[in-house]
């Protein structure tokens, strides 16, 4: 394949034009921040809405993440066939639409529905990252991932309390309403100002039947875990979803070793997987997105259950006791971005993961609001530095031709991670309960050790993570072995 030449200088690339860039696909991942940051806190109230559990509204999350896993590996194949730009106006336009859909939502099963639908959105920053990663010098990369992440904090801090506020003064629906303007018009911005990637394989074919295997195995796997809270007691076993997704597995393997060896590029990318820093990058992000999201369903139900179980907080409230958790991505994400090329990747990823760990650990032992809050902060800053960091041994280790495929199944990783961690926390909350007067009324709430286990659970989550970033290689500072791509973790 003849690939266009990379530029090897700094000075060869059109920095200007990248930077532009990187912004203009930023916006659209801030206006998914806005959408989903009222989501996590407006969760009770839409269960209160529509008379459903706080185990069954752990959907909303989880079947947007599961369509997510489906589609991401399909939709960066796509993009590395027919053009990374031509297929995220498309991803973007039918997200567009979701939206609409999920804003006008008259029953909770049409919302999960136009959820699941909405789920092509998460297709969108393993598009842009592979964007990023061709319009910007290798020497230059850490510092743009650490700007994004960065760009990351800031629209966390804007949309989480400017998300709930909307959401709590006019219904969550509004949030919705508020969004499509500004989604249709960065669509247009993408499609008039960002140039089609010069990396593609216009002769390669869709996977079809590798796509339906894996697709089908991630979704069945998720689904038996995500509804196990909801199903529970209902006479229905998710465990025969789990066994269907599991049995599709070695299926898939077979069948893609048979496809590269006779076809081509197969969907799931055993060689890819094989490097030992796509492996460990893909792990990491799971591990970690899971944590993340475990402590977060946490985080609002504490925040907003009444005394003595949580602070009592309104949905506004919630979402900005949330935001020291984005004021600390958007410091620490571009200090990552520094700090990697001078020290590498590996120890400011372990140190994110050490972070991280203790945040959640102080989570599971405060007893006030501001411990807490503080506690939230710690949490967003081992997570910036773990994401800002741990990105780098992917975007510099795989080539640039198989930048869409690499950057989409480390997407289905973090989904799958992003899925589990919401109905296991959602299960947590609704198993360990007590009886209680609030108001002179009997209420049934999650009791401390319900979120102390929660919170234990992401810590240990993030320990592990540093025994998985251990092992990696190094590709930037002094400890990097290569500089070339391709040439890692074999």
């Amino acid at each position: 394949m003849n690939l266009p030449p990379q530029p090897a200088d700094v000075n060869e690339f059109d920095v200007e034009y990248a930077y532009r860039t990187m912004f203009i696909l930023v916006g659209f991942n801030f206006m998914i921040l806005y959408i989903e940051g009222m989501l996590t806190p407006s969760l009770p109230s839409i269960a209160a809405g529509f008379g459903i559990s706080s185990a069954e509204v752990s959907l909303v999350l989880a079947l947007y993440f599961v369509s997510g896993i489906a589609l991401a590996p399909i939709v960066g194949k796509l993009g590395d066939i027919y053009g990374k730009k031509r297929i995220l106006v498309y991803v973007l336009l039918v997200y567009s639409a979701a939206i609409t859909m999920t804003g006008f939502s008259p029953t909770f099963p049409f919302m999960l529905v136009s959820r699941a639908v909405q789920g092509v959105g998460l297709a969108v920053m393993p598009l842009a990252m592979s964007i990023f990663r061709e319009e910007f010098p290798r020497e230059v990369i850490p510092r743009a991932q650490g700007i994004i992440s960065g760009m990351f904090g800031i629209g966390t801090a804007i949309s989480l309390p400017l998300g709930a506020l909307v959401s709590n003064m006019f219904g969550w629906q509004t949030t919705y309403h508020t969004a499509i303007p500004f989604v249709l018009l960065l669509t247009y911005l993408v499609y008039s100002q960002v140039r089609e990637s010069p990396y593609t394989r216009p002769g390669a074919k869709v996977d079809h039947i590798g796509a339906a295997l894996l697709g089908g195995s991630l979704v069945l796997i998720v689904l038996a875990i995500s509804l196990s809270p909801a199903l529970a007691g209902s006479g229905v076993n998710p465990l025969w979803l789990l066994a269907a997704g599991l049995l599709l597995l070695p299926l898939l393997a077979v069948y893609e070793q048979y496809y590269q060896k006779n076809v081509g590029d197969p969907i799931l990318n055993l060689r890819l997987l094989s490097m030992r820093n796509v492996a460990r990058t893909h792990v990491t992000f799971a591990i970690a997105s899971l944590g993340m999201f475990l402590a977060f369903q946490a985080y609002a139900y504490r925040l907003e259950l009444p005394p003595p179980v949580g602070f009592g907080f309104d949905i506004f409230m919630a979402g900005l006791s949330l935001l020291p958790f984005a004021v600390a991505i958007a410091i620490f994400a571009p200090l990552t971005g520094r700090l990697v090329p001078r020290f590498g990747v590996k120890p400011v990823a372990l140190a994110g993961a050490v972070v991280g760990a203790s945040g959640f650990l102080l989570s599971s032992v405060s007893e006030s609001s501001t411990s807490f809050i503080f506690a939230i902060f710690v949490t967003g800053s081992g997570i910036a530095m773990l994401n800002a960091s741990t990105i780098n041994l992917l975007v510099l280790t795989v080539d640039p031709q198989d930048m869409g495929i690499a950057t989409s199944m480390n997407a289905v990783f973090r989904n799958l991670g992003r899925s589990i961690g919401a109905p296991i926390a959602g299960a947590l909350i609704a198993t360990f309960t007590v009886t209680v007067t609030s108001n002179g009324t009997l209420q049934t709430l999650p009791t401390a050790q319900a979120f102390q286990y929660t919170f234990s659970i992401a810590a240990a989550l993030f320990i592990l993570i540093a025994f998985v970033i251990f092992g990696a290689e190094e590709v930037l500072g002094p400890g990097a072995k290569d500089t070339g791509p391709s040439t890692q973790g074999r």
